[in-house]
């Protein structure tokens, strides 16, 4: 009801920039110049979680972009939505750029997840609202996507505002998991060619992104290995796959000359990439003084 509520009371009450708080205009162009006149770029944060997937960031999280974010998030501008959206999408086509998928292949859009209790509080899940617009905008530009929420925290995490790298890595380590039914859609999406690009809004220490891409790999390699092991008739595939060792598995690549044939090899699957809106002015810098690097954002819960 609440985001029912606001979303009429923007339409009737006066508006100002998100951004700025210029009268008039839900986003000004000065503000929108910040969130999408530079373009998506490959970013990292300093120190790097392992594990943490390739990501572009459409902007840095400062000024106008910064307030745009927390204006959608924090106070309910829902309208925002829209242009978050946009920008969002710029940094998933830039994504697949980077994991090969220019042409052709669909994209399968996996929000991190808010917890159930912020939801609440904000009256909206911020990031799969801006995912969902991220989705329709690729399909109206031609590339075939689609959104799949299908991750979940698995355990209460704490309030990551006051933690620092180190800390916001163990609060968040095997806190999220892919849902039973998930698992089938994102084996059977993979398997017929998605690939997955994990979205989120912002980018602080990457702790997000890289517990949620080792949820992901670890629910792909688990469902392989159950498919594997259905036709095999046993159960100690899947036993062993829904444990720690599914978190091992090597990430195999489709199409390489020596990648082994048969078995849970037909159902190879790539890491995955990510996107997110902004991520800090210093992942930018270590970017642009780091020409080789590769690159991550995530977003803190």
């Amino acid at each position: 009801m609440r985001g029912w509520w606001r979303e009429v009371a923007g339409l009737v009450l006066p508006v100002s920039c998100g951004g700025c708080g210029r009268p008039r205009t839900a986003l000004c162009p000065s503000c929108e110049a910040e969130l999408t006149g530079s373009g998506p770029r490959r970013v990292r944060p300093s120190p790097e979680p392992a594990g943490l997937p390739v990501v572009y960031a459409a902007a840095p999280y400062e000024g106008g972009v910064r307030a745009l974010l927390l204006a959608h998030k924090e106070r309910g501008a829902l309208p925002l939505a829209g242009p978050l959206g946009s920008a969002l999408a710029g940094a998933v086509t830039a994504a697949a750029g980077g994991l090969g998928a220019t042409g052709g292949g669909f994209l399968l859009l996996v929000p991190v997840p808010s917890s159930r209790r912020s939801v609440r509080a904000r009256g909206h899940d911020p990031t799969r609202r801006i995912a969902l617009v991220a989705a329709g905008r690729l399909r109206r530009t031609g590339r075939a996507a689609r959104l799949l929420p299908v991750l979940r925290q698995r355990r209460a995490v704490a309030d990551q505002s006051g933690l620092g790298a180190r800390g916001r890595l163990a609060n968040l380590a095997g806190a999220l998991e892919v849902t039973a039914g998930g698992r089938r859609l994102l084996g059977a999406a993979v398997r017929a060619g998605g690939r997955v690009v994990l979205v989120d809004d912002l980018m602080t220490t990457g702790a997000s992104l890289a517990e949620a891409a080792r949820a992901v790999t670890a629910a792909l390699a688990a469902q392989a290995a159950g498919e594997e092991d259905g036709r095999a008739g046993g159960s100690e595939g899947m036993a062993e796959a829904s444990g720690a060792d599914a978190v091992h598995r090597p990430f195999m690549f489709p199409g390489l000359a020596d990648a082994p044939k048969g078995g849970v090899a037909e159902g190879l699957f790539e890491r995955p990439a990510a996107a997110v809106i902004a991520s800090s002015p210093s992942s930018f810098e270590i970017n642009r003084n780091s020409l080789g690097s590769c690159i991550v954002a995530g977003g803190e819960r």
